[in-house]
């Protein structure tokens, strides 16, 4: 096995291409989500950006650390790789990574500018952040690589050594489901639907605080609506109501 310190990937006897554990490589995926995940939660619900300020720098050494030097020496991966020690390794190939890694690094530059460097606030924001979300997400929870999908479609090499083995398995006819697990699934979603609106239209919970509900200013009214202005990065996302609902204005 090859471990020098600039390398890309594992090379194995056993392998034609250079490859990863897709174990620790999901793992990696599910700690930066997590960490995305809440850093762009309190950006969107509570307007406050900083926590997602600090993810994009740490994104993007993250991975100028997998594409550049050695996805060993990257943070994420470092505590995959000590989270799934334990089980057996699930080997998948290298290449198709870098092109989706890059893929991820390229978004992280891209935030790195908007949020950090030109601290501006918006739509792209959060598509870009969306993005991710949903690249990160896919990889975790499913073992879907969407940028590994990509890659096939915009390069003549095919990808080898697919999660799951993607590559050259064909699943059957139905093994998705059927007909009735698909209505179980509308008459489900149905009934939320049904609990969500009943649950809005019944009454607060007994010691919460509603952000909605004030206790009565004592403050001028001049003061008052100087507090209760929306800022412009709140309007640039469409969260005036949002933005009024958790400081009290409403």
């Amino acid at each position: 096995m090859t471990t020098s310190f600039f390398a890309f990937g594992q090379t194995l006897p056993d392998y034609k291409v250079p490859v990863f554990n897709e174990r620790a490589v999901r793992a990696s995926a599910g700690i930066l989500f997590l960490l995305a995940f809440a850093a762009f939660s309190q950006a969107l619900l509570l307007g406050q950006f900083k926590a997602t300020q600090v993810f994009v720098v740490a994104f993007v050494i993250e991975f100028s650390i997998r594409l550049f030097v050695n996805p060993r020496w990257a943070p994420a991966m470092i505590m995959s790789q000590w989270v799934v020690r334990g089980q057996e390794p699930e080997y998948v190939g290298a290449p198709q990574k870098r092109f989706a890694w890059g893929i991820g690094w390229a978004l992280g530059l891209w935030m790195l500018y908007l949020l950090v460097i030109e601290r501006s606030i918006g739509p792209l924001n959060m598509l870009v952040c969306g993005t991710c979300l949903l690249l990160m997400f896919f990889e975790t929870a499913f073992g879907i690589c969407i940028g590994c999908k990509l890659h096939d479609w915009l390069r003549p090499a095919q990808a080898q050594l697919c999660p799951g083995g993607t590559c050259r398995y064909t699943a059957p006819v139905g093994t998705g489901g059927h007909w009735g697990q698909g209505l179980l699934l509308l008459g489900f979603a149905a009934v939320m639907v049904v609990v969500a609106g009943w649950v809005s239209q019944g009454p607060e919970l007994r010691g919460m605080h509603h952000p909605a509900v004030q206790v009565p200013s004592t403050h001028p009214k001049a003061s008052e609506e100087e507090r209760c202005k929306v800022p412009d990065f709140a309007k640039a996302m469409g969260h005036e109501t949002i933005w009024k609902q958790h400081n009290g204005c409403l």
